[in-house]
């Protein structure tokens, strides 16, 4: 039987670029350029990294993997410990009783096997499904946000980089992440518990604009 492995917890992918028509609003301190664009930019990989919800996915997913290489690694323990006492009384019990048992043994190696492939393709559909919805619905705020703000593009970085460079001040990485978390909250009930560093950042930009 092939060796059980480690159901690696599945990456995620997230935003390129989303991109809106302006609509009038008040928004925060954001790039202009000459021909009157409204910018500004999102870290999606500080986004990925921070955002609750998808602490909560891999943390839930990773348990999920480690309760299936645990039951995977028992059975494939207690079948090798079967094959060990077949070779070990082959000869004491006899021929009949050493092909009926190694019968028996092909066939329970055939199920292990087939269990170990529904038990990643249920976790390959199942983390699937969660982290588009998550994307989706993460997609979905910036856009929203996006037109509420009066915003002609939202730009993102990350491993498919659309910007190779922007002024910390049209950064709005922080201001999405504070506003997901506070719509998690609302939705789950459960405190997010914001970074020290991110809080003195927060302040800072607050002092700033006084």
């Amino acid at each position: 039987m092939k060796k059980i492995m480690m159901l690696a917890v599945v990456a995620l992918s997230f935003i390129g670029c989303n991109k809106e028509t302006a609509t009038n609003a008040n928004a925060d301190k954001t790039a202009s350029n000459s021909t009157g664009f409204k910018t500004a930019y999102i870290d999606t990989e500080e986004l990925m990294k921070e955002y609750q919800e998808f602490k909560d996915f891999e943390a839930k997913f990773k348990t999920m993997s480690e309760k299936m290489k645990n039951e995977l690694d028992a059975d494939a323990r207690k079948f090798q410990n079967d094959v060990l006492d077949l070779q070990k009384n082959a000869q004491s019990k006899g021929m009949e009783w050493a092909q009926k048992r190694q019968a028996e043994l092909e066939r329970r190696q055939q199920t292990l096997t087939q269990k170990e492939q529904n038990y990643m393709q249920k976790f390959q559909e199942e983390s699937a499904v969660e982290r588009d919805s998550m994307v989706s619905r993460m997609k979905k705020f910036i856009k929203d946000y996006g037109k509420e703000k009066g915003y002609d593009y939202i730009y993102g970085t990350g491993d498919a980089a659309s910007v190779l460079y922007g002024k910390e001040e049209y950064n709005l990485t922080k201001k999405i992440l504070a506003l997901l978390h506070k719509q998690y909250e609302e939705k789950t009930g459960k405190k997010v518990e914001v970074k020290e560093e991110t809080k003195k950042e927060e302040v800072k930009k607050t002092e700033t604009k006084k």
